[in-house]
């Protein structure tokens, strides 16, 4: 506040009324950030191996057209049979792939 005399009255400083020791989260908010962060690494984990098995599968799947289409085909370069497999439609029925899913896990 200005005054006539142009000086400005000091405003009081705020005081703690709490112990800056009694805010932190201690040891109950240490566990929840570990709990969280073990949780984390699961999932991770997990995410990883599902992935991985998926692109095995689909690795695997390529192999078995390719080669489908090496023998619909006997003259066909390897190459020829690669390509025709990749364009080839997938074949595997739901129970083949309920049945791969159920051995995996």
């Amino acid at each position: 506040m200005l005054v006539l005399t142009g000086t400005e009255t000091p405003a009081p400083t705020p005081t703690m009324t709490v112990a800056p020791e009694a805010v932190t989260p201690g040891f109950i908010g240490f566990a929840a950030i570990v709990i969280v962060l073990i949780a984390v690494i699961l999932l991770i984990w997990d995410m990883n191996r599902r992935i991985r098995r998926v692109r095995y599968r689909e690795e695997v799947r390529a192999e078995l057209d390719a080669e489908e289409a090496a023998r619909a085909d006997p003259e066909a370069t390897p190459r020829d049979a690669q390509i025709a497999g990749q364009d080839a439609p997938d074949i595997a029925s739901p129970t083949a792939t309920e049945d791969d899913d159920r051995r995996t896990t």
